[in-house]
């Protein structure tokens, strides 16, 4: 895991998503890291209030603004947790995904923090396929859960689920996994879900047991090999079928507060498992 300095929260106005803007904050006072909330104008937002002229310039105060609209609902106010914090403010006009990747590579952010719904995000994760960064490497990519119904509730990290494929990539992820919950004093799982191995016949599903068992011991000993490379000691889920489904499961069985995966939810990779994964779990996704 590369050392964190400065992170790019997305945020749209004046719907901002208050409950990443308190994860931001809480990574941001402990990994003592910068933040830059970048908001990209839109028509929208000039209804809401921000200025037409000139936005970057103005001196139009994105915060305030958004701390402002937040003290009209107790429940989701932001509280002093943002004090003495470093946080600039961007105001860009242009289209989310393209000012987001040109705002990252200018300010060469470590790490994107995000809402997993909303106008930023539809633009830049679902209708994006240019976030790969200069030099064939990729900035990974932190975004809230679907529902923030507990937007009040302190945020911590004390349990961590990684999420590996048995792939080169599985180092990357790991790492980024074993270094945060060094750092926050989380316990770390590692899950695997691997095919299904139910089948249906005359009076339902039935399960292929042997099938299972070989499955469970190969993946069993690959997550030791991993294990034994990378010096952790995490403990283990393993689970079968759809991998959207058994990750949700298994963060709430392991009663984890944010899972770290490999599968990335935009660009090409939207085909795959990360968008479908970030609607199945219950909590942030960091995407590496």
């Amino acid at each position: 895991m590369p050392n964190i300095k400065k992170i790019l929260l997305p945020v749209d106005y004046p719907n901002a998503s208050l409950r990443v803007i308190h994860q931001a904050a809480t990574l941001a006072r402990h990994f003592q890291f910068e933040i830059v909330m970048l908001h990209v104008v839109t028509a929208a937002s000039h209804i809401a209030g921000v200025p037409k002229e000139n936005p970057e310039h103005s001196g139009w105060d994105l915060l305030a603004e958004i701390m402002k609209e937040a003290q009209k609902n107790p429940d989701q106010s932001l509280g002093p947790e943002l004090d003495g914090l470093t946080i600039r403010r961007v105001l860009v006009k242009g289209h989310a995904a393209q000012v987001i990747v040109q705002v990252a590579h200018q300010e060469k952010a470590d790490l994107i923090m995000m809402p997993s719904r909303g106008s930023t995000f539809d633009q830049f994760l679902l209708g994006s396929r240019t976030m790969n960064m200069q030099h064939g490497t990729e900035c990974p990519v932190w975004t809230g859960a679907q529902s923030e119904a507990s937007s009040a509730q302190k945020f911590a990290i004390r349990n961590i689920l990684c999420a590996v494929e048995f792939k080169s990539r599985d180092r990357n992820t790991l790492s980024w996994a074993a270094h945060m919950a060094a750092e926050l004093g989380a316990r770390l799982t590692i899950a695997h879900v691997t095919a299904a191995v139910e089948f249906w016949g005359p009076g339902g599903a039935y399960t292929k047991t042997k099938w299972k068992q070989s499955l469970v011991a190969d993946a069993t000993r690959h997550i030791e090999e991993l294990q034994r490379e990378m010096g952790t000691k995490a403990d283990v889920f393993i689970g079968s079928g759809d991998a959207p489904t058994v990750l949700g499961q298994a963060a709430k069985q392991t009663n984890a507060d944010l899972l770290v995966t490999g599968s990335r939810p935009y660009g090409d990779r939207l085909r795959t498992h990360g968008y479908a994964i970030m609607c199945a779990v219950p909590i942030p996704v960091l995407s590496v």
